[in-house]
């Protein structure tokens, strides 16, 4: 884009053809409407909820079990069938529930843009609607209005402009009209306003420079439509475990038929055969399993300040490597907080955060209360007396209205127990000299104890120079050189503190009349002044953020801090935080412009901080860690955060301080602006991960023994030892509730202590393959067993034999459950009772499995017949050995890595 603010306002007068003082006529207005299009921002791509739904059907898991249940219902197993695509909507239907968002942040982006502005046009002032704003348009603005178009100041009048949705940087900026050096970045271009931003206080008159999509604002939406998320680490896993499952099942028919041929068994018997080990290879309920996981885990991260948007990205945070975070409202408050005042006499420290009242003044360790220190005293009255800003709460969270570093001058005086409200009664106002950037100072008068009296506060420099006298504990003293050179050096050391410092004095005002209509002479009155004190304030850094950084460093997770704030500021928040260390790299916006992206791609794991920073560039940090193959988290809550979120592996919106775009970009919406929620959501993440994986490795160890029995039994000859009713309820049932159960597991309390597993990563390692064959064996093991035993030495029955191979294989797969929480602790170090969900699911799946037994209607269904007692203690006693077997395998193992 074309730089505007190094230009002075005659020079682009004459670029862009306009009259500064008439504005445009009509006749030009239309011909540039015709050149430049409306003042609007283009809406991105909307989605319906048709699209959502049918977007719920994109894993190629689903279209195998659809596939199965079509080909169930054309052997004329409607029940198979039926059962099957209930599991395929109810699925469908609880992604749909979760993610029914349309993709609103372009339609948010264009909401920022005020729906009518003032302009001069034909020598006169008017009120047009924005969309009807060209370049060249001379933009009257007020305090309260939302800036309409991106423009370069030709007058400005106290000026006050908050840019932190464009910029991040909370403080609201004082806008000039003098050019600035064409390298000035986005966030110090004062003499520049910008679509989205609003006015807080004064006037101005600006140049319209650049409307819609042109704009700054429209920059971003244009990286808005570039970004790209991707597919999530879930996603892809499930997706290769759906390509291995249908081979798996293409294989195994392919397999009976050829044998079955061979053996001369009739075709249509050998298709029933193998879509009977079709269905025991399926875990019909494994997308239930995943999705409830995932809904539960949604659930869970709500309890803990994190809303989900999308459901795949909960497991996408679990395994995130980087989070790129930013700055204020984040790892800090949000808010601007006295930290340090320093008086002739003494440095006190302020505790408390934010603008909560509660707090306390140290001088060192010793508490020290203002009632019994007249100097700080005198300094915390002056600092409300000159002041605007009212401290006020909203929804029971305190706030300022106003200018956030007067508000931060209220909150350190409200500890004092001096009150606005008192100051106001007690010392009436008289006068007001303004604030703006070339004085460096303000300047209140009110009436005191029947004199008036000047409160100035500004600059240090500034406010020395005009300095006579210096207040103590004593009394009122001469100013000496020494005192001077002191107060610059406590200046000097608060600001290499990343502290902002003002300076505070008063003066009494004998023989100056303040009557309504008189002009107050800032010159005299504003010399001759005592000083008070220097007030070092910060937005400070969130207590419990330091020890969410340090959790994610024992968690292998890399923090980055991104701002747009100066760079001494971000460097002492990122060494408080534990952040930056001796190795890493602070880099500024500036320097990042010289870099391409092959070299910022190599340079990107060096650098902990970025200052000075825009949309752009947080777009392209972003891009660079993605390049690097890493799963990357991205918070924010300015629009300028908002393409960085998208283009992120996983995007994180702050909820108070969050603009509606950026909340509707993000997958996730923290609700308390606080990183350690953050973390905690990360913590969340990885433990559903764990249920998930734990709820699959159970899952396909119950279908690998179910096929072991079925292919088996083929090979060998013998009768089928189930039935494919009997198997889908085995999946359905017996399996898929206890997988429910599973994955509402506690979260395993080491789970940050482990480092980010990779996202290219496979579930079927070779440990995952091992250990799901072994169980598959030793279930089927026992299942064929106890079927040969009563079919060939018992009363050789089929339907018994059938009974108690069905029944052996449920007891088997209900007492597994329990030991497959984890594959390092034993049901016993876990504790059997420390998941009652699954305690109650094991207790009425063994219940509905007697129901089977001895209700008519369910043993005609699954060609079952009642059992004895002495049956039923047998078969829970063969069914108990696989759970046996693998427990004593889990402290052989313990045993083994304990010696190493």
């Amino acid at each position: 884009m074309t730089t505007w603010h190094n230009q002075s306002p005659t020079e682009l007068a004459s670029l862009l053809a306009t009259d500064t003082e008439k504005g445009l006529t009509d006749q030009e207005v239309a011909d540039r409407l015709k050149r430049y299009g409306s003042n609007k921002l283009r809406k991105g791509k909307r989605f319906s909820a048709l699209a959502i739904f049918v977007s719920q059907f994109k894993s190629l898991v689903i279209w195998v079990l659809i596939g199965a249940a079509g080909v169930s219902v054309a052997l004329g197993e409607m029940i198979d069938g039926i059962a099957i695509i209930s599991i395929v909507i109810l699925n469908a239907v609880i992604g749909f529930i979760q993610e029914f968002r349309a993709e609103k942040a372009a339609a948010a982006l264009a909401r920022l843009a005020a729906p009518h502005c003032r302009v001069v046009r034909n020598g006169h002032s008017v009120v047009i609607a924005t969309t009807e704003i060209v370049p060249g348009d001379i933009l009257l603005l007020e305090g309260g209005d939302l800036v309409a178009a991106d423009a370069r100041l030709i007058q400005a009048s106290v000026l006050r402009v908050n840019e932190a949705p464009l910029t991040g940087e909370s403080e609201v900026v004082n806008k000039i009209t003098g050019s600035l050096p064409t390298e000035t970045p986005l966030a110090e271009q004062k003499n520049m306003v910008f679509l989205g931003t609003s006015v807080t206080s004064g006037s101005g008159r600006a140049l319209v420079v650049n409307t819609g999509m042109e704009t700054q604002l429209g920059n971003i939406a244009k990286l808005l439509e570039s970004a790209e998320s991707g597919e999530t680490p879930l996603q892809r896993r499930l997706d290769r475990v759906a390509r291995l499952l249908l081979w798996a099942c293409l294989g195994i028919v392919a397999l009976i038929f050829g044998l079955g041929l061979l053996r001369g068994i009739a075709p249509f018997e050998l298709f029933l055969s193998a879509v009977s080990l079709a269905v025991a290879a399926i875990p019909e309920g494994l997308p239930a399993v995943v999705t409830v996981a995932l809904a539960l885990g949604v659930q869970r991260m709500a309890q803990r300040n994190a809303l989900v948007r999308h459901m795949a990205a909960v497991e996408t945070l679990g395994c995130a490597e980087v989070i790129c975070t930013d700055k204020t409202g984040t790892l800090t408050m949000g808010e601007m907080t006295a930290r340090k005042l320093i008086t002739s006499e003494n440095l006190y420290r302020v505790t408390g955060e934010g603008y909560a009242t509660e707090g306390t003044f140290f001088i060192g360790d010793v508490e020290s209360l203002p009632a019994e220190n007249s100097e700080l005293l005198a300094l915390l009255r002056a600092s409300v007396a000159c002041n605007d800003t009212e401290l006020t709460s909203i929804d029971g969270r305190p706030t300022v209205v106003g200018d956030p570093t007067e508000g931060a001058l209220l909150v350190a005086a409200a500890k004092g127990n001096i009150m606005r409200e008192a100051i106001e009664t007690e010392m009436p106002r008289l006068a007001v000299v303004p604030f703006d950037s070339d004085r460096k100072r303000m300047t209140v008068i009110r009436q005191h104890e029947n004199h008036p009296w000047a409160y100035v506060k500004g600059a240090p420099e500034v406010i020395l120079k005009r300095c006579t006298q210096i207040r103590t504990n004593q009394g009122v003293r001469e100013l000496t050189e020494s005192d001077r050179t002191r107060l610059l050096q406590a200046n000097t050391l608060l600001a290499h503190d990343a502290l902002r410092v003002l300076a505070v004095a008063e003066r009494q005002l004998d023989g100056f009349s303040f009557e309504e209509g008189v002009t107050v002479n800032d010159t005299e009155i504003e010399k001759g002044l005592t000083f008070l004190g220097l007030v070092g304030l910060q937005d400070p850094a969130r207590s419990e953020a330091k020890e969410a950084v340090a959790k994610c460093k024992r968690a292998g997770i890399k923090t980055v801090m991104i701002t747009g704030d100066h760079p001494d500021t971000a460097r002492a928040i990122g060494q408080e935080l534990g952040i930056l260390s001796k190795s890493d790299e602070v880099l500024v916006g500036a320097d990042l412009d010289r870099l391409d992206d092959e070299a910022l791609k190599e340079r990107v794991t060096q650098v902990s901080v970025y200052a000075r920073v825009t949309a752009e560039h947080k777009l392209r940090i972003v891009r660079a860690w993605k390049a690097q193959g890493k799963i990357v988290a991205m918070t924010g809550d300015g629009v300028n955060d908002a393409p960085a979120l998208k283009e992120a592996s996983i995007g994180i919106a702050m909820g108070i301080t969050g603009t509606e775009v950026t909340k509707e970009t993000a997958d996730i919406i923290i609700t308390d602006d606080n990183f350690a929620s953050i973390v905690a959501a990360v913590e969340e993440g990885r433990g559903i991960y764990d249920n998930i994986v734990k709820t699959l490795a159970y899952l396909l160890s119950g279908n690998t023994g179910e096929l072991i029995v079925m292919l088996v039994a083929i090979l060998l000859g013998w009768p089928l030892p189930l039935l494919a009713l009997h198997l889908l309820w085995i999946n359905l049932v017996t399996d898929g509730f206890p997988a429910l159960a599973l994955a509402t597991d506690p979260i395993d309390r080491d789970v940050l202590k482990r480092p980010p597993r990779s996202s290219q990563g496979v579930l079927f390692n070779r440990d995952f393959m091992k250990l799901t064959l072994f169980t598959g064996l030793l279930t089927a093991g026992v299942t064929l067993g106890v079927f040969a035993y009563e079919l060939y030495y018992i009363n050789n029955s089929l339907e018994q034999a059938r009974n108690a191979a069905f029944t052996t294989l449920v007891i088997a797969e209900l007492f597994r459950a329990f030991g497959a929480r984890s594959e390092q602790r034993t049901i016993w170090q876990l504790g059997l009772f420390s998941n009652m969900r699954l305690f109650m699911v094991v207790a009425v799946s063994f219940a509905l499995l007697l129901a089977i037994h001895h209700v008519p209607l369910f043993q005609a269904l699954f060609q079952i017949a009642p059992i004895t007692l002495d049956q039923c203690i047998g078969w829970i006693a063969v069914g108990l050995i696989p759970m046996i077997v693998l427990e004593l395998r889990k402290v052989i193992r313990y045993r083994h890595l304990e010696k190493k």
